[in-house]
């Protein structure tokens, strides 16, 4: 029976991912980091609404503490769906291939797992763009006294979304249907490189503010 690897408790994830064991590996733990990532910046969001300074846009915190939890949910339950998809895809490597048919059908469930194995890291790279544009946004009204964190969580998604990319690669590698590929690869690479960018504007501005 496999664990639910969000159930487990910090350390025994972190053991988990220590272990000579198929999963959690880098793309569950990519998932996770975007998680944080993207709590963080809900976290902001919440110190920051209502407070005096901000009132008169209490209601633009209130959407961001609400985008945030969406994204923060979906990213988190992205750990256990890359667990669930890699495990078919181990075993599809180990499958018989000594006659032509054994051949054949390996191949086909190979190609079948790893489009599905491609689709969690494929998502952690959406969401964790879309989780960088709410730390764009909040890192104009927050305080000074809270906006480190900003700066944390926008690492962590920048991370996230490179290491989600590199998943995604080792993916498309074996994947014969060309077409999916190509659609894939430009897809994550344009959310990869504008959320990098951002990222980094990001994390210079919070620098910028910290220092003044």
């Amino acid at each position: 029976m496999r664990i639910i690897l969000t159930e487990l408790s910090c350390r025994d994830f972190a053991k988990e991912l220590a272990s000579k064991k198929p999963v959690p590996g880098g793309g569950g733990a990519a998932a996770m980091v975007a998680a944080l990532g993207a709590a963080l910046n809900t976290m902001v969001a919440n110190f920051s609404y209502g407070k005096k300074k901000f009132i008169d846009i209490k209601h633009k915190h209130e959407e961001l503490i609400n985008r945030g939890e969406i994204l923060r949910v979906k990213l988190i339950d992205l750990v256990d769906k890359d667990a669930e998809y890699f495990e078919p895809l181990s075993k599809a490597y180990v499958m018989p291939s000594s006659t032509e048919e054994e051949k054949a059908l390996k191949n086909e469930t190979l190609q079948k797992c790893l489009i599905d194995a491609c689709s969690a890291p494929m998502e952690t790279i959406e969401f964790s763009y879309d989780a960088i544009l709410l730390h764009e946004e909040i890192a104009n009204i927050s305080s000074k006294n809270i906006i480190s964190d900003v700066g944390v969580g926008v690492q962590f998604l920048k991370a996230a979304l490179n290491s989600a990319y590199l998943n995604v690669l080792i993916n498309l590698n074996s994947i014969d249907d060309e077409n999916y590929v190509k659609i894939q690869k430009e897809k994550s690479e344009k959310l990869v490189d504008t959320g990098t960018k951002i990222a980094d504007k990001v994390y210079e501005k919070v620098v910028t503010i910290l220092n003044q």
